[in-house]
């Protein structure tokens, strides 16, 4: 077969795959379409962060699916707060006096991750919370010999400014600082 000969065929098989590319672009957006709904129903909270949810009546019990990805809180009657305590999902429940449903949803916690930033040496990582100056986080997943330095760091400022009280007293910054 020449080349003169295969050139049209490839011009076939050119045009086919350009055709099943278009499809299936199209097919994905149609699926995007139809999950999106979907999405704009879940409360998306961030991983160490607090979202308020306001409800039409008064809340008598509130149930978590999975308290570990979640917590909340009633602040009033018809206002509560949600914590995202690790990364996943869940979902909040909220009833009445008379054991009636206000709310039903999806809880998404997520990582905030406009102002994270990640430092992996092999296979060890460390985030860090740019605001706009970078400092030490603990976020779920890190390095252990780290993550367990940062929190111990961080109970340690935690009680030296218990223990200050009003006083608004000193006291020595936690070990390599």
């Amino acid at each position: 077969m020449s080349a003169i000969e295969f050139y049209p065929q490839y011009r076939k098989l050119q045009g086919l795959m350009a055709a099943l590319l278009a499809g299936a672009t199209i097919m994905a957006a149609a699926m995007a379409i139809n999950a999106a709904p979907a999405m704009a129903q879940d409360l998306v909270v961030k991983y160490d962060q607090s979202q308020l949810l306001r409800l039409p009546r008064r809340v008598s019990e509130i149930i978590i699916g999975n308290a570990s990805i979640a917590d909340a809180t009633v602040q009033s009657g018809k206002l509560l707060v949600i914590t995202g305590k690790t990364f996943g999902i869940t979902n909040i429940i909220a009833l009445d006096a008379d054991k009636q449903i206000i709310i039903d949803k999806r809880v998404v916690v997520t990582r905030p991750t406009a102002t994270v930033v990640n430092l992996t040496r092999g296979d060890a990582r460390q985030s860090y919370s740019c605001t706009p100056d970078c400092n030490p986080s603990l976020v779920i997943g890190d390095d252990s010999k780290y993550f367990n330095k940062v929190g111990k760091d961080a109970k340690t400022k935690v009680s030296m400014s218990s223990s200050s009280g009003a006083s608004g007293g000193g006291g020595q910054a936690p070990a390599g600082q």
